[in-house]
């Protein structure tokens, strides 16, 4: 088991460090477990024995970078909150950096943990948004139903139908699921 803080954690940040650097130096594409290794001062059993391959590897480093920075935008109504969030967080995943990083989440993502944690990020952000309006007074859908009406349908397109994508897109998912 590892020790949270101990060296798994400092091994952990410095192998997703040499990923991100190396990516941003030599792309993607180029990566390769030796290379990481090196640059984050481990040897590649180490990466091998903690990741399994280079895929496993590219998708924990995604994962953890498609997880938010900042509580959702607080604005004062459920609707705007909704809407506010919503097209931030389609801006973020149909971007070309998102399209990656949910890419190479799912790629190296054979147990499907992966994509449960990035699931919970969205789900977490969504409880934040209820309970400001639940503060409010103010009545809002459940966090599976905005999944299920406003994220599952955003994530489909960026997959498989990218044409549309915009704010608009964004704001009539809202709306449907408000109006419901």
């Amino acid at each position: 088991m590892a020790r949270p803080g101990g060296r798994s954690a400092r091994v952990q940040e410095a192998v997703h460090a040499a990923v991100r650097e190396l990516a941003a130096e030599v792309g993607r594409d180029a990566l390769t477990v030796p290379q990481i290794a090196a640059r984050a001062e481990v040897t590649p059993s180490t990466v091998y024995r903690r990741w399994g391959d280079l895929q496993a590897l590219l998708s924990d480093v995604a994962v953890e970078r498609l997880r938010p920075e900042t509580p959702p935008q607080d604005l004062g109504d459920l609707a705007v909150d909704l809407r506010a969030w919503a097209e931030q967080f389609l801006d973020e995943m149909a971007s070309p950096a998102g399209r990656a990083y949910i890419r190479d989440a799912l790629l190296g993502d054979a147990d499907g943990a992966n994509a449960g944690q990035c699931s919970a990020y969205a789900a977490e952000q969504i409880d934040v948004i209820r309970a400001r309006a639940a503060a409010r007074g103010q009545s809002a859908p459940e966090t599976e139903t905005v999944l299920d009406h406003v994220v599952a349908p955003m994530m489909y397109r960026i997959l498989f139908r990218p044409g549309g994508l915009d704010a608009a897109y964004a704001r009539r998912l809202v709306n449907g699921v408000l109006t419901a």
